[in-house]
């Protein structure tokens, strides 16, 4: 049987072969992977993420959690995906348009993976027309980054484009503040990552 405590502070602590370890022997064991998620994954990263709000760790420890978290994800996801277990939502998230930075997408799509949504990772340089790939995938929200305030502008089209269409639009990146967020008419700002998947319970009331 699966020690779910020693899971959840295996990621914690960033360490990813002791997650490999425990969540090989779960699925050896055939044991129930939605367990794994439930009681060990995701309130890891939960956790870990209001710590991170609280000033009681930073991005570092932050990203440690998330990889190792990521390392069981691998194991568990290909399975899970035949179970049919339903995912809280779908986001689709990319930076934007001229912009090639990637970290804090990376950090807020991981954890989103971890808080239990289904992630379309679009990458970098996301035009209107790439975020509107994810759409055969039917994401509720998109969620758009930018670094520079050179980029930052073009999330205007990003929003006008998909709120038309009823689909919501959250906005973050070094740059962005609330006010530029309602200016634009975003559906809502995160200045960290765990404040994103917050933000997207809250917009999709899966919390």
């Amino acid at each position: 049987m699966t020690d779910y405590q020693a899971l959840k502070n295996a990621v914690m602590s960033g360490k990813r072969d002791e997650v490999t370890k425990i969540v090989s022997a779960a699925v050896a064991a055939k044991e129930d992977l939605n367990n794994i998620l439930d009681k060990g994954m995701i309130p890891a990263m939960r956790e870990i993420g209001d710590k991170f709000s609280r000033n009681e760790v930073y991005v570092p420890e932050l990203l440690v959690a998330a990889r190792a978290m990521q390392a069981g994800l691998t194991l568990v996801e290909p399975l899970l995906a035949k179970t049919g277990r339903k995912p809280l939502g779908r986001v689709a998230i990319g930076t934007v348009k001229g912009d090639l930075h990637d970290i804090g997408k990376n950090l807020v799509a991981i954890m989103l993976k971890g808080a239990g949504y289904e992630v379309i990772d679009l990458g970098v340089n996301c035009d209107v027309a790439k975020f509107e790939t994810s759409m055969d995938k039917k994401p509720q929200v998109i969620a758009c980054s930018a670094l520079l305030t050179t980029t930052m502008v073009y999330m205007k089209d990003v929003v006008q484009h998909f709120t038309a269409k009823g689909i919501k639009v959250i906005i973050g990146g070094a740059p962005i503040t609330q006010a530029y967020a309602d200016e634009i008419g975003a559906s809502g700002y995160s200045e960290d990552a765990n404040g994103a998947v917050k933000l997207v319970d809250k917009l999709l009331g899966a919390r």
